[in-house]
């Protein structure tokens, strides 16, 4: 995918030499848009992009040799899964440097996400958000997800989540 700078976005599994990095910019990205609850350890999670490696699968978005994005890939099941079901994929703390954003890095991650989950035999790829990542939000919608209020949920009080879903069958 290009970007809407003219770069190319390559998307693919992060390597074991990235993982700092896409912690980093995990936790400024939501840093940026105030998604670390105060009070919680969230931004440790967050951080803590090789443990997602190892019981997801870890993306990066690369643009001209930086990583300048990331994604948890999620098939149900997994330790990292929250709402997903059986035949669905899931993925969670989808980040863009926020250097990098406006350039389609968001976009392409989730791209990608859907190839992932279609080639592993999903139907659908499920998330959530805050209520508060509307950007996000956009991005879902024009991409064809459609809300599921019936799994939006609270991870912690106060933090509400909406979730949606794209069926595959759609793509």
């Amino acid at each position: 995918m290009t970007s809407r700078t003219g770069a190319a976005v390559v998307v693919r599994r992060a390597d074991p030499p990235e993982y700092a990095q896409i912690g980093r910019l995990t936790v400024a990205a939501y840093r940026a848009d105030r998604m670390i609850p105060d009070g919680s350890r969230y931004d440790e999670q967050l951080a803590d992009a090789a443990a997602r490696a190892d019981g997801a699968e870890l993306l990066a978005a690369v643009i001209d040799g930086r990583v300048v994005g990331g994604v948890t890939f999620c098939r149900y099941g997994s330790p990292f899964a929250e709402i997903s079901r059986p035949g669905e994929a899931e993925f969670r703390m989808l980040a863009v440097d926020p250097s990098a954003r406006g350039s389609g890095v968001g976009e392409a991650l989730v791209r990608a996400v859907l190839g992932r989950a279609r080639d592993s035999g999903a139907e659908a790829v499920v998330l959530s958000t805050p209520d508060t990542a509307l950007a996000a939000h956009r991005l879902y919608l024009r991409l064809g997800f459609v809300r599921l209020p019936e799994r939006d949920w609270e991870p912690v009080a106060g933090v509400r989540l909406s979730a949606y879903r794209f069926p595959l069958a759609d793509c």
